[in-house]
């Protein structure tokens, strides 16, 4: 069975949650454990939908808490599908915060989480459908994904850095 390339809006994923006082730790913010819950979510329903499949988490990278979410705030998570490999998919979820009206809206946070397709009898990893970028920031986020993807090999230890073809060409940029 062969797999249609979707685009990047197909599995588009919005998700939001208001802070609650359960959310919160005692300095009245958001608990980082309980966003990192929201995002993989978030992420994952978006996979889901992409591969029109279940999903597992293989990875979380670049974790980023650049603003406190405070209690009684909004938050906004946006997913959205960066790139396809074999059976795994790259997702970008965005973390936005307001108040109650929709005002003082801010990016707070992000993160990029790996997700593998299972099929659904014994859970084994299934092929995912190409990604279609269709503007400059899906093109962008696409042809960065394979930097991404050999640095989390790498990281894991199931790639040498020599073997990471997209970073030592970023590294012979770089240089000259």
């Amino acid at each position: 069975m062969e797999l249609r390339p979707k685009k990047v809006s197909e599995s588009h994923t919005t998700m939001t949650q208001m802070v609650m006082p359960n959310d919160a730790n005692p300095m009245g913010n958001l608990m980082g454990g309980n966003l990192l819950c929201w995002m993989d979510i978030a992420s994952a329903i978006c996979a889901g939908k992409h591969c029109e499949a279940h999903v597992v988490t293989a990875s979380v990278d670049h974790v980023s808490f650049e603003k406190p979410i405070r209690m009684g705030e909004i938050v906004t998570l946006e997913a959205s599908v960066t790139r396809a490999f074999r059976t795994s998919v790259e997702v970008i979820v965005e973390v936005f915060a307001a108040n109650i009206k929709g005002h003082e809206p801010r990016r707070c946070n992000h993160a990029y989480y790996t997700f593998v397709a299972i099929d659904d009898d014994k859970g084994n990893p299934i092929p995912a459908p190409a990604v279609l970028p269709l503007n400059e920031i899906e093109q962008q986020r696409f042809d960065s994904a394979t930097r991404r993807r050999e640095m989390r090999l790498i990281l894991s230890g199931r790639m040498k850095p020599e073997n990471a073809s997209s970073i030592r060409a970023l590294f012979e940029d770089l240089i000259n």
